[in-house]
C-alpha cells in the first residue's frame, strides 16, 4: 500500500510537472513571439520635403493673397500640425541643408554660405542618411543637393543609396536636362546623364518610383525641390491658370502649381503603396521667398538674404498619421536643425554621443505634450554682417552694423524697433550671442583660401580665362 502511494504519487507530480512545463512552454512562447513581432514591427517611412525660396504666404493654408492655391501643401496640414513660429537655420539655401542634414548649427563646422557648397560638409560629420542607413532603411535624395561638390562629399558618399538631381549650384534650368559640365548636369546615381521634360515633374517622377521600389522596407526619401527658385520657367498650361498683372509673378505662380502637383503624387504614391499611414513627412522651405522670383511674404519683412523674419521665417508642416492630431496649428518657435532629432526619435536611433546636437525632437510639442519651450534661444550668423538671436518674443538683430530689436510677439512685421527702450534686453541678447558665436568654427571657404599658396587665386583665375 505504502509503495502503491509512493507510485501513485510519483505519477501525479509527473502529470504536474508536466502540466507546468507546458504552462511554461506557452508563457515563454508567447513572450517569444511578441517578441519577434516587436521586433518585426515595422518602423515608419520618413519623407522630408524641401521647397527653395518659398514665399510664406505662397501656400494657401496660410495666410495668403487670393491667387494661391497649394492643395496639396493644404493636405499635409488638414492631416498634420502646421507651424506659425518656423525658421529655416540660413537665409540663403545650402547652409540650411547643411544644418538640416546634421542637426548641428552649420556654423560649428564653417558652413556660413552658398559659396561654402563648393566645398561641402566635412566628411567629419555624421548626416541623417548615414544614421537610417544603420538602421536597415533604404535611402533617396531627389533633387538639390547643394552641400558639396567633390566626389567623397557627393550623395552617394553620404549614406543615400540613390541619387537624381544636380550637385549645385544654388539654381538650375528646369528644361535643359542635357549633360552639361560635371557640377551642373542632372546625375542619376554617381553619372551625369541626358533627361528630357521638366525637372519638377522629373523628380516627382523619380519620388514615386522610389517609394514603389521600397515599399515593403522602411525608406527614407529626402525631396529638396529647386521649385520656386530662379530662373522663372514654367510649363506653359500652368501659366495659363493665372493672370495677376504680373508676368513674373504668374510665372512663379505655375512652378509653385507644378510642385504642389508633384507633392500630391508623392501622397498618392504613399497610399496607393499602402504605406501611407506608417509615414512620417515634414516639409518647409529651404529659406524666405525671394525677391528675385516674386515670392509673397505676407506680413514679413524684407526677403531672403536677410535676417528680417521675411528672410528666415517659413511654412513648416508635419504630419504623421495617428501618431499627431490632424489639422492643428503650434506656435512653438521650431528650427530646421529639429528635423533630424526628430526623425532619430521617430524610428528610435539614438543620436552618436560624440556630437553636440542642436536641433531638438518635435514630437512632444507637436503632440501636445510639453508645454516646455524647445529651445532657450535661436541663433543665425551669416558669417559677414548680419546675424540674430531670438529668445521668447524677442529678437534682437545686426543688419550690417546697425542693432535692432523688435517683440515679435506684438510685430511680426519687425516694423518698431525697441532698441532704445530695453537696454538690458539688448545687452543680454547680445551677450548670448557672444557666448554661442565663441564656440563656432572658422568659415571653411575662407579657411581654404587663406591655406591657398600665394598666387593661387590669380593663376586659376588666369587660367580660366585662357
Amino acid at each position: 500500500m505504502g509503495e502503491r502511494m509512493k507510485n501513485m504519487i510519483t505519477r501525479r507530480d509527473f502529470l504536474r510537472s508536466m502540466l507546468l512545463t507546458a504552462s511554461g512552454l506557452c508563457v515563454k512562447s508567447e513572450a517569444w513571439f511578441a517578441a519577434a513581432e516587436q521586433k518585426n514591427k515595422r518602423r515608419p517611412n520618413i519623407v522630408v520635403i524641401v521647397s527653395d525660396d518659398q514665399g510664406y504666404a505662397d501656400s494657401s493654408c496660410y495666410d495668403h493673397p487670393k491667387e494661391v492655391c497649394t492643395p496639396n501643401i493644404d493636405r499635409l496640414a488638414t492631416e498634420g500640425v502646421r507651424l506659425t513660429n518656423a525658421y529655416a537655420s540660413a537665409y540663403v539655401c545650402a547652409p540650411t541643408r547643411a544644418g538640416l542634414l546634421t542637426g548641428r548649427y552649420q556654423q560649428r563646422f564653417g558652413f556660413y554660405s552658398g559659396p561654402d557648397s563648393r566645398i561641402g560638409i566635412p566628411l567629419s560629420e555624421v548626416i541623417l542618411a548615414d544614421l537610417l542607413k544603420k538602421q536597415g532603411y533604404a535611402t533617396a535624395v531627389i533633387g538639390k543637393w547643394h552641400v558639396g561638390l567633390e566626389p567623397a562629399y557627393r550623395p552617394l558618399q553620404r549614406g543615400f543609396d540613390e541619387f537624381y538631381g544636380f550637385l549645385g549650384h544654388g539654381a538650375h534650368d528646369y528644361f535643359k536636362l542635357e549633360i552639361t559640365s560635371e557640377h551642373n548636369s542632372i546625375y542619376r546615381n554617381d553619372k551625369p546623364i541626358n533627361d528630357s521634360g521638366y525637372l519638377t515633374n522629373n523628380l516627382a517622377r523619380e519620388a514615386v518610383s522610389f517609394i514603389a521600389r521600397n515599399s515593403k522596407n522602411p525608406f527614407f526619401l529626402y525631396l529638396p525641390f529647386n521649385a520656386v527658385h530662379w530662373p522663372l520657367q514654367a510649363l506653359q498650361e500652368h501659366i495659363e491658370r493665372f493672370n495677376t498683372g504680373d508676368p513674373d509673378r504668374d510665372i512663379y505662380l505655375a512652378m509653385l502649381t507644378c510642385m504642389d502637383d508633384a507633392i500630391g503624387r508623392v501622397l498618392d504614391a504613399l497610399k496607393q503603396t499602402g504605406v501611407d499611414d506608417n509615414t512620417l513627412i515634414i516639409f518647409f522651405s529651404d529659406n524666405g521667398g525671394a525677391r528675385q522670383n516674386h515670392a509673397d511674404n505676407g506680413v514679413l519683412r524684407e526677403f531672403k538674404q536677410t535676417v528680417y523674419e521675411g528672410g528666415i521665417r517659413v511654412p513648416f508642416i508635419v504630419r504623421w498619421p495617428g501618431r499627431l492630431p490632424k489639422g492643428t496649428v503650434c506656435d512653438e518657435p521650431v528650427i530646421s536643425l529639429d528635423v533630424l532629432p526628430t526623425v532619430c526619435a521617430a524610428v528610435g536611433a539614438e543620436l552618436p554621443s560624440d556630437k553636440l546636437y542642436d536641433g531638438k525632437n518635435m514630437l512632444p510639442v507637436l503632440q501636445g505634450q510639453s508645454t516646455n519651450s524647445l529651445h532657450e534661444a535661436l541663433f543665425w550668423d551669416d558669417g559677414a554682417d548680419q546675424w540674430a538671436v531670438r529668445v521668447g518674443k524677442w529678437k534682437l538683430l545686426n543688419f550690417k552694423g546697425s542693432l535692432e530689436l523688435y517683440d515679435l510677439h506684438a510685430d511680426i512685421s519687425e516694423k518698431n524697433d525697441l532698441k532704445d527702450q530695453n537696454p538690458d534686453i539688448v545687452e543680454r541678447l547680445q551677450q548670448m550671442y557672444a557666448v554661442w558665436k565663441r564656440q563656432m568654427a572658422p568659415q571653411i571657404s575662407r579657411v581654404k583660401r587663406e591655406r591657398q599658396p600665394p598666387g593661387t587665386a590669380t593663376r586659376r583665375k588666369n587660367n580660366k580665362k585662357r
